[in-house]
């Protein structure tokens, strides 16, 4: 197809998907000379896969080229792939190990496998940090709690993601932003139930 009919397959402007080519978002069509080109069903989805990550995954042009990157050159091991898409969509980017002591506490009192340099763990640590601060601290008993039951979702997660890289890169991004509300919304819904239950409803 020409670029005046991806326009119209994916609802992208001309000048867009132009845009998209000289920054390396989108793949080259097949030369049909000097200035035409031919494109196929991988350009659409790519275009439908780079509009989901700015559009549904609120990412930068930058951290978009970062997945896009991985896409192109993808790493050996799919897991280092879903890392890369999980580290454009937080907006960080790995870094030497730093003193995380209580989130790398709970990774090791469960065990988990987890990138010594991922910044997810400075992450966890500042929130802990900041709970604490607020007068909301929480105690190791009730975070491993938590981390348990989130281990279960992240099971599903996991579960749930296509062989394919670039399905793999959507469903990782993607499904997280629009997947983390629900999972906040069934949470109070929980409380209410649970309220319901032992405070009771008169």
């Amino acid at each position: 197809m020409k670029i005046s009919q991806l326009s119209d397959e994916t609802g992208v402007a001309r000048a867009t998907l132009k845009y998209y080519l000289r920054e390396g978002l989108l793949h080259a069509g097949a030369s049909r000379g000097r200035t035409q080109a031919d494109y196929d069903a991988s350009h659409v989805a790519r275009v439908r896969l780079v509009r989901a990550l700015i559009e549904a995954g609120g990412l930068s042009l930058a951290s978009v080229k970062e997945v896009v990157q991985a896409l192109e050159s993808p790493p050996d091991r799919r897991h280092d792939l879903l890392g890369a898409a999980q580290c454009a969509l937080t907006g960080s980017t790995r870094a030497e190990p730093v003193s995380c002591p209580r989130a790398r506490a709970l990774m090791n009192d469960l065990s988990w496998r987890i990138d010594p340099g991922s910044p997810l763990l400075t992450d966890l640590e500042h929130q802990l940090d900041a709970a604490d601060a607020a007068g909301v601290a929480v105690p190791d008993e009730r975070l491993r709690t938590y981390a348990t039951s989130m281990h279960e979702v992240a099971q599903v997660d996991v579960e749930s993601v296509p062989d394919d890289p670039q399905g793999a890169v959507r469903q990782v991004v993607v499904a997280t932003v629009l997947i983390d509300p629900i999972l906040i919304t069934l949470r109070r819904l929980g409380q209410q139930d649970v309220s319901a239950q032992r405070f009771g409803l008169d």
